[in-house]
Parts: C-alpha cells; sequence; structure tokens
C-alpha cells in the first residue's frame, strides 16, 4: 500500500467533508439497529472542564451581541468584541473569524453572506473563487479593495463558516446583526453594496435577490443596492449581463455623489 504524508490525507479528508462525507466506513459492519443490554448515562461535565464554555442560563444571545456591540467605540474594539462573542456555535468549528477587508472609510460597503473554505482558512472575506469574480467586477469600473481612488470595504453577515457552506439560519442571523449594523456604523460608507440573498434577509428583511437586485432601496438610513453573489454568477453565468448594469448602477450613483 501507498504510504500517505500528514498533509495528503488531511486534503483528502478535507475534499471528502466538502463532497458531504458524514461517516466513516469501518472494517468490519456495524448493526446500527441493534440496542445495546444496557445504556451507559452521560457523565455530567466537571466545572471548569477545559474545552468546554457553557452558556449562562437565561442568556439572550441577541441582547448580548446588542451589549458587546454598543461598546465598541472602535472598528478594532469591535473585532474585538466578536472575538470574545461565545454564543454562536458556528465560532466552535470555525479556523478563524472573518472581519473584514479593504479599506475602511471607503465611500462603499460591500456586505456578503458567510465565510467560505479559502475565507475561514485566511481569514478574509471573499479571496475564493468567488472573491477573485468579485475583484474583476470592481476592477470592471475602476474600482477595488486597496483602489488608491475608489476603495472599497468588505464583510459578512456571519464572521464564522456554516459547516459544508451551508445557509445561515435565522437565530446565527440575529445574534450577530447586532455586530453587522454596528459594524455599518462605525466604517461609515455612503453607500452599501447587499451581495445575496441571506444580506438582504438580514439587512432588508426580505429575500428574493433575482427580483430585488439593480433597485436602489434603504438600509440602516444608507442607499444599498442589492446584487447578485459571485458564487451564484459562477454556477449561472447567464445572468453576469444583470450584474454588469447594477455595477453600473453603482457607478452611476457614485459620481451622482
Amino acid at each position: 500500500m501507498e504510504s500517505v504524508d500528514y498533509h495528503q490525507a488531511l486534503a483528502v479528508l478535507q475534499w471528502q467533508i466538502e463532497l458531504g462525507a458524514t461517516d466513516a466506513i469501518c472494517d468490519a459492519p456495524v448493526n446500527r439497529y441493534e440496542v445495546p443490554a444496557a445504556v451507559e448515562k452521560p457523565k455530567a461535565a466537571k466545572k471548569g472542564a477545559p474545552g468546554i464554555v457553557p452558556m449562562a442560563v437565561g442568556v439572550d444571545p441577541v441582547a448580548e451581541a446588542a451589549r458587546m456591540a454598543a461598546g465598541a467605540g472602535s472598528l478594532d474594539e469591535l473585532r474585538a468584541a466578536m472575538e470574545g462573542f461565545e454564543h454562536c456555535e458556528l465560532k466552535r468549528g470555525a479556523r478563524n473569524m472573518v472581519f473584514s477587508d479593504g479599506m475602511p472609510g471607503a465611500r462603499v460597503m460591500i456586505i456578503g453572506e458567510a465565510p467560505g473554505r479559502d475565507e475561514d482558512r485566511e481569514g478574509r472575506p471573499f479571496v475564493g473563487r468567488a472573491g477573485q469574480l468579485l475583484d474583476k467586477m470592481l476592477a470592471a469600473i475602476d474600482m477595488g479593495r486597496t483602489h488608491e481612488t475608489a476603495p472599497v470595504y468588505i464583510t459578512n453577515v456571519l464572521p464564522w463558516r456554516p459547516p459544508q457552506n451551508r445557509d445561515p439560519k435565522p437565530n446565527e442571523i440575529a445574534m450577530m446583526k447586532p455586530f453587522l449594523e454596528r459594524h455599518i456604523a462605525l466604517a461609515k460608507p455612503e453607500v452599501l453594496v447587499i451581495v445575496g440573498n441571506w444580506s438582504a434577509q438580514a439587512l432588508l428583511g426580505k429575500r428574493g435577490i433575482t427580483r430585488l437586485r439593480g433597485q436602489w432601496t434603504e438600509a440602516l438610513g444608507l442607499p444599498a443596492l442589492p446584487m447578485f453573489h459571485p458564487a451564484y454568477l459562477l454556477r449561472s453565468p447567464e445572468f453576469k449581463r444583470e450584474a454588469w448594469a447594477d455595477l453600473l448602477e453603482l457607478k452611476a450613483k457614485l459620481n451622482r455623489g
């Protein structure tokens, strides 16, 4: 049998997880219908056991998030508050918290949905294939993350990657929304670009990006333009024409001031 080193084995395992594998196949068959003669009662965790972060009884995660977000007076303080927030289970399975990228204070703030595998690995939003397409889209209208005269600022509704890139859950959006609202207030953009269905759900309270895209609306008192997510455009390139029209509309809005 050919030997496989650690990195090869890890890459194969990650690939299988991405495909949705949830169980390992053993050498011997397992009868999952067999009832054990006696079921051992689970032992209660000891107080202060390492690696266990108990949630205080009666704590409202949304209220706690709002309290922590309100206490942040700068983006650095907001990042620290989010890193210290222990009520979102996504944090347990993520490698890194994905806070933001681009230039704080830019006129345009782009709100994505949630990190993917590449974003989770690097700790920055939109760095995978979808992110590369986003960069090309912005460059087409002479904008970019670190553009000298027309930079953008980028973040996500969720700062931690959902398992297997599943859709965000309503309770996850609800508890992270106070941090997102504070993030926008501290970044002080002139215009929001709402990318994808779940971003629209969080900021506009509605979904249906095909119907919403390209129409200026308002979110948190700011002009907001919903657009297709670049990942959707990778799957459905026939909608790139509409995405180009939305980019031109964004550029025209900024030129009008």
